[in-house]
Order: C-alpha cells, then structure tokens, then sequence
C-alpha cells in the first residue's frame, strides 16, 4: 500500500470509527506510529478536519463526510455478489434492497470497469450445495419477521418440529423464545434465542417453524452476549466408527456431512468417525449408503441398522 492509499484508507477508518488510536492506525496498515503521525499531519494540512486528543486518539470533526470513492474491478465483483447472495438467503425486504444496491455500485462505475466486472461476474455463479437448500417463501417471511423481532428485542412465539423425538415420543412444542440473533448454517438459517421451555439458549432452524408470530412481550439481550463471539457448548459425546467401501471415498467426502470429525485411509477401507448426540442423527444417513459402509462402533448403533435393514427386507 502506497501512501497516497494509505491516506485514503487512515480516512475510511476514522470515519467509519468514532476515535481511533494512532497506535492502532500503525497496526492495522503495517507501519510505524511515526509514519501514522506525519499522515494525519498530512491530511490535515489538505483540509481533512482531523481531531487528535492526547491519550485518546484521533477522530473526524462532526458533520464532515468522505465523498463516495471509486472501485476496482475486483471490488466492484465482491460487493455484486454479495448483492446475489442477498438475493437469495435473505428476506424480501433485504432482497430489494439488494437489488437497488446492486444498481447503485453498477451506476458509479466508469464504463471500463463496468465492463471488466461484467465480464468476471458471467464466469461466477452462486448455488446451493443442495437445491433444496434454496430458501422457500415461508422461511423468508419468518426470517423477516425474527429480524424485526431482533431489533425490537420482541419474544416470539412458535410452534417447533423436533428432528428427533423426546423420551415421550414427542416431536412437537410450543416454544416461546428471546431472539439473540440469527446465522446461516450449512444452507439453513438457523435462530439463536433463549427458550423459556427448557431455560437456556438452544438453536431452532427456521424451516421447522410453524404458526410463528412476534408478541408483545419484551426481552433485555444480556450484557455479555456478542453474536459474533458466541460458541454454542458441544453436547455431542457419543463417537460413531464407520467402515466405507473405497469405491464412494470420493462421495464420502463430496457429501459434506455435519458430523463428520476426521478420516483415516486403511487398506481395508475409509475409516471414518462422527461425533453425535443421538445416533438417530446419523440413522438416514447411513442406511442411504446401504452396503457400501458399515458400522463398527457403538454396538448398539450396529444393531439398530440391522434392524432397520431387517425392516426393510420384510417390506419386499
């Protein structure tokens, strides 16, 4: 980064932060806090109202505003799809209004640029890893209502599908929930709230809600809580040992599976292991494979496939 960049960039920041340390200026562009000095020196000898306090930083007067900047073709193609993307994984109201931003950045491009990024862009397409990952008009109506609910710090309410049953055989709850925040998981949107049923945070995904709506009742997001820093705790301790014939290792490995902790080429095979919660978690998944893997620990997990393979050769 050259200085006449650096310049730019040093402005970026201190308008984008409300005070910034030149000791962190030095960090983040990888030079030294001297060099920081003479750039701010700089900038406010060009007329950039640049405001220093000693032990405190540096911070841009009020009311003064970079004008908008220019962008490479590269940029340009970064915030574009991000604009598909949107399009695709967010709500309606998101949805439009990554649409008129997608105009906007296309609008303030010089016409080479535009073109030179038209031209990546039609080399690049986003698709799910599954097609029926692709979100359906129920989810993006929930999602829309769970972000409003957010940012009015709102309970909801909902009716909750269960993917596997409790000890009672239950698959289905009421649940009434503080909404934290929502992350995109594995193609699935997924809600991070505290439930007043089981009085902790749980994780519900948005495509087994039913009868969701926003209540009245309010809820304080506690202190500490960053959605961003936040880890949910691993509960899965029961370890799945599983025998793979070679022939699929490649769609082993091409199927991406949640649970799947490490693998081991032996010359019998592809030794793969799982870390679960249930081993109902990985029921479907190991019978779809049919004979072509083999469970080899927990006893009981071979049993219970035995028994379904029993099941289903009654069947024909």
């Amino acid at each position: 980064m050259n200085k006449t960049e650096r310049l730019l960039a040093i402005v970026l920041e201190l308008q984008r932060k409300k005070v910034v340390r030149a000791e962190d200026l030095a960090a983040l562009f990888e030079t030294s806090v001297r060099t920081i000095y003479r750039d701010v020196q700089a900038l406010s000898e060009a007329g950039v109202p640049i405001i220093g306090a000693t032990g405190t930083g540096y911070s841009l007067m009020e009311g003064y505003f970079l004008p908008p900047v220019s962008f490479t073709a590269e940029e340009a193609v970064a915030l574009l799809i991000g604009t598909d993307f949107i399009e695709q994984r967010f709500d309606n109201l998101y949805r439009v209004r990554a649409g008129a931003a997608r105009g906007k950045i296309e609008a303030i491009l010089p016409e080479s640029v535009r073109q030179e990024a038209s031209s990546v862009r039609q080399t690049m397409r986003l698709l799910p890893s599954n097609p029926s990952q692709a979100a359906s008009s129920l989810e993006r109506e929930y999602l829309e209502t769970i972000r409003q609910a957010i940012l009015d710090k709102r309970k909801v309410r909902f009716q909750y599908a269960r993917k596997i049953a409790d000890a009672e055989g239950r698959r289905h709850s009421v649940r009434t929930v503080a909404p934290y925040g929502l992350a995109l998981l594995h193609g699935s949107w997924m809600l991070v709230a505290r439930c007043e049923l089981r009085q902790e945070i749980r994780h519900f995904r948005l495509t087994r809600m039913d009868e969701l709506i926003e209540l009245e009742e309010r809820f304080e997001l506690p202190a500490r809580f960053e959605l961003k820093a936040y880890k949910p705790a691993d509960d899965r301790h029961l370890r799945v040992h599983i025998l793979i014939n070679p022939d699929i290792t490649d769609k082993i490995k091409e199927s991406n599976n949640y649970y799947l902790e490490d693998m081991e080429e032996r010359p019998d095979g592809l030794h793969a292991f799982f870390r679960v919660r249930h081993t109902d978690e990985l029921l479907q998944w190991v019978l779809g494979w049919g004979a072509n893997v083999a469970v080899l620990e927990p006893e009981s997990f071979r049993n219970r496939i035995r028994e379904e393979a029993e099941n289903m050769l009654k069947r024909y």
